[in-house]
């Protein structure tokens, strides 16, 4: 049979080239949609979140029990319209240990030399807030104002965020891992990515305690309770990610940056306490886990463990959360087996199974 002619060879090659550079500009197009998404959800939540802070219900204390302390806790209230719950308590000593439960974010003390009590490792920004309101307080009646920090951080994180950085690098080593778990660990068996996921957990948490402790001294003391939230924390990330992927698939990744990115560091309260934000990520803040952790290790290491029980509760019910979604995940694909033998009897018996892992660790190393 007589070769094609030269003009027909050049047809067809060019045929095919047109064909291939539609499909791969298709293709990266497809995958740009990832990123543009994750562009739009960070812009949201983080600017939504932090833009604009401002107090309300902010609670504060007037020290004193006279009509003085009665009639400026209730004029600060009037006119702060919202900002700040103002009340009243008897003593100093009650207001510290108010302050040291939490309760509280500053404390007023009247008098000729009036003093401002405040716990800025519960919350620097917060702190900022309370000693500016009743730095203009003490103003207005000419007297300097004495602030006491009755609850200091530690001197390694002298603004009270270093738990907040510790939080995003926790994070970003567990939900990294899961793409990596998912994505070349997917012709492996789940009860193994399970474990893997485990063992990064454990890995995850050991990096987090060396940080938090002899690296920079984010903590003076109860460095194994962090590590043990630490654990807890990455442990439900890697396995409700592991979960997740099995349905998501390429997905996965933009899935696990919006709970554990842009809805969790925006709530954790380690930037802004929830008295300070819009009301989505102050809700989000009773439950959420990156603020389990925060608050969790701000409550083991310095308020006595006081309202720790509730922190480490959620946690666990986030890892129970992972727990579930790899059950989950496990019927899912038996259910995708018993479906793949059933199809093989009948003598239809695919062998793309190597192309569909390539096709989704492709995907999963592209988003």
């Amino acid at each position: 049979m007589s070769s094609p002619s030269a003009p027909a060879r050049r047809a067809h090659v060019g045929s095919g080239t047109g064909t291939g550079t539609a499909g791969a500009l298709r293709h990266v197009l497809g995958h740009l949609l990832t990123p543009l998404l994750m562009c739009v959800g960070m812009g949201l939540a983080y600017l939504g979140a932090f833009h604009a802070p401002e107090p309300h219900d902010l609670r504060v204390d007037v020290v004193g029990s006279g009509p003085t302390a009665q009639l400026l806790a209730q004029t600060l209230h009037q006119e702060g319209d919202g900002a700040l719950d103002v009340r009243t308590v008897a003593g100093r000593d009650e207001a510290v240990e108010e302050l040291r439960r939490q309760e509280a974010f500053g404390a007023y003390v009247p008098g000729a030399r009036p003093e401002l009590l405040v716990a800025s490792a519960a919350s620097d920004t917060s702190a900022t807030v309370v000693e500016k309101v009743f730095t203009g307080v003490a103003a207005e009646r000419g007297a300097p104002l004495k602030v006491t920090d009755v609850v200091p951080a530690a001197k390694g994180d002298p603004t009270g965020q270093g738990v907040f950085f510790l939080l995003v690098a926790l994070s970003i080593g567990s939900y990294a891992s899961v793409a990596v778990i998912g994505g070349a660990g997917a012709v492996l068996p789940l009860w193994v990515r399970a474990l893997l996921a485990a063992g990064t957990s454990l890995v995850v948490s050991v990096i987090g305690a060396v940080f938090a402790g002899p690296l920079f001294h984010l903590v003076d003391e109860g460095l194994g309770g962090v590590w043990a939230m630490a654990w807890l924390y990455s442990a439900g990330i890697l396995l409700i990610g592991v979960g997740l992927h099995t349905f998501l698939k390429r997905w996965t990744t933009l899935g696990v940056m919006v709970l554990f990115v842009m809805l969790n560091f925006t709530s954790s309260g380690g930037v802004f306490r929830p008295e300070l934000q819009p009301g989505l990520f102050a809700s989000l803040h009773a439950f959420w886990n990156g603020a389990g952790f925060v608050e969790g290790v701000r409550a083991h290491v310095y308020f006595g463990g006081h309202g720790l029980g509730g922190h480490v509760l959620v946690l666990a019910l986030w890892l129970l959360a992972g727990v579930l979604a790899v059950g989950a995940a496990a019927l899912a694909e038996a259910g995708v087996r018993r479906g793949g033998a059933r199809g093989a009897g009948g003598g239809a018996g695919g062998t793309g199974g190597g192309s569909d892992v390539e096709e989704e660790l492709e995907e999963a190393v592209a988003v």
